[in-house]
């Protein structure tokens, strides 16, 4: 879901998208670390009369051709996961050879691969020398045309019917099976000598407009969805909806929408207005980059929280540091940077009077090189971490070029090391710290930090993150909920839609539009 709404407009038919890109579109819920797409023929899942050329693509015959004995059939490399909803795919008659008696369809694991697809149990197929169509048995039905040299024959699975049909240069035959079961590879066999096929899994557009299938089915779920019938108690229902709504619009401080939707729906909030817009003036200034006046608003509207959470304070302040780099959190230039503490009101400040004036001293005998280096391999010096900064200038440079800035960055950076010391002192090794720490000051270790491997850090995305924890805090210390209920039922419901799909539900493909 996520890949299309970043590919709005976006048609599979279109030639410029890759696999991945053309796969996603196709099947947004399917999950390929846990259940992988067929993306090509398996070179071990065959019959040795089977040949396997262009990355797998095309299968050719190289037996005798003489008898049915003679025929050979390959299977994809993965099954068809459920979670599809609709799954498709086409091959293209390169030779029909011979006598052109191939079949293209579908097998389940351990059918012998030495017959022709529909031939045996659990086995499918659509041949092309009599347009016979063949389930679990030797004797066809008529099904459709003949297919021959030249033509694009495609194989459907629609996995909310459990139905099978076929394309023919883009025509739809109509239902070829039904009732078929979950896990069928897609399949095609060869008989005789010369007959050439190539395949294609989603690596181009497909002939047959695939998409106008898939818009059906997806009405149809909706439609399901939609008319479901409710229990006696349609107003409570209603009622618990809105309350859903409300609190989402109030958890995430859109304090004029959620004033609006309240007085239309009969809604009471559970926090005061002027504390949601409290929290909204605070998750701005995060957004923004401007850490220490969010950090101090903080302080003043929230006295007591960040003491109470001195690992969200130290991320915050990572976050400043982050920043300052960035030229976000850049001080006025006539503004005194002097070597008191920036890092205030903590429990644990209040017990290191005059920590400030060793600071340096600390530095000192933390390591032989006045270490910055937290026990990082890309440690640095206190004298190599200033250096490497006065190295900025012009637009795109530390602190966006302003050099009182970066006096207060390297003091600021000073005081972050002291304060994680001595968070270790006081609650022992946090390896999350740590790690945040090593990465904010390695940011200094690269001539351009924006264009380094650690310069994700300086994406403004990143903020996001730290704005969610920080309202997240605010929000428990008021004995609130840390997360809107609605957030949490779509959790749920993105978990539902991963069992239906794990239980062979192919309208879990579905079930989220």
């Amino acid at each position: 879901m996520n890949l299309q709404s970043s590919k709005i407009g976006m048609s599979v038919s279109s030639p410029t998208l890759s696999l991945d890109e053309r796969l996603k579109l196709l099947y947004p819920v399917v999950n390929e670390e846990e259940t992988p797409l067929p993306r090509s023929w398996s070179p071990k899942d065959k019959f040795n009369y089977i040949g396997l050329s262009n990355a797998n693509l095309r299968v050719h015959y190289k037996g005798h051709g003489k008898t049915h004995k003679d025929a050979a059939s390959v299977r994809a490399t993965h099954p068809i996961p459920a979670s599809c909803g609709l799954y498709y795919f086409e091959v293209e008659i390169v030779s029909k050879g011979r006598d052109g008696y191939m079949g293209i369809g579908l097998s389940a694991q351990g059918v012998n691969m030495n017959r022709l697809p529909g031939w045996d149990k659990h086995s499918y197929g659509y041949h092309g020398d009599d347009g016979h169509s063949f389930c679990s048995s030797g004797t066809g039905i008529p099904y459709g045309p003949t297919f021959t040299t030249g033509d694009v024959i495609g194989c459907g699975v629609n996995m909310i019917d459990n139905t099978c049909f076929y394309t023919k240069n883009g025509h739809n035959l109509g239902i070829a099976f039904t009732e078929l079961p979950n896990n069928l590879y897609p399949t095609v066999g060869l008989q005789t000598p010369g007959e050439v096929i190539d395949a294609n899994f989603g690596q181009s557009p497909f002939v047959f407009d695939i998409e106008d299938v898939m818009k059906e089915l997806k009405a149809r779920t909706k439609a399901t969805i939609e008319n479901f019938p409710f229990p006696d108690g349609y107003n409570e229902h209603q009622s618990s909806l809105h309350k859903l709504v409300s609190s989402y619009l109030v958890h995430h401080g859109y304090c004029a929408t959620a004033e609006a939707f309240a007085i239309a729906t009969g809604q009471e909030f559970k926090e005061e207005i002027n504390s949601i817009k409290n929290r909204q003036k605070i998750l701005k200034l995060v957004l923004t980059g401007r850490m220490g006046e969010a950090i101090e608003n903080t302080r003043q509207l929230y006295p007591g929280l960040l003491e109470d959470r001195p690992n969200l304070h130290f991320m915050l302040k990572c976050r400043q540091f982050i920043e300052m780099v960035n030229g976000c959190d850049v001080e006025p230039p006539n503004r005194h940077v002097g070597h008191t503490s920036v890092i205030q009101s903590t429990e644990l400040f209040s017990e290191m009077n005059g920590i400030s004036k060793s600071i340096d001293e600390s530095m000192d005998a933390d390591d032989n090189k006045n270490g910055f280096s937290c026990e990082s391999p890309n440690g640095f010096s206190q004298e190599e971490f200033q250096d490497s900064s006065m190295e900025y200038s012009g637009t795109n440079s530390l602190c966006a070029g302003n050099r009182p800035a970066i006096e207060r960055m390297l003091e600021f950076g000073r005081e972050l090391y002291t304060y994680n010391k001595n968070l270790i002192n006081k609650y022992g090794e946090n390896e999350e710290n740590k790690n945040m720490l090593q990465d904010a000051f390695s940011l200094l270790a690269y001539s351009n930090p924006w264009s380094s491997p650690v310069g994700w850090q300086l994406d403004p995305i990143q903020r996001e993150t730290v704005c969610a924890q920080l309202n997240s805090a605010i929000l428990e210390s008021s004995n609130l909920a840390r997360k809107p209920p609605l957030e949490i039922a779509v959790a749920h419901a993105n978990e539902l839609i991963k069992l239906m799909s794990k239980s062979g539900l192919g309208s879990s493909a579905f079930a989220l539009y």
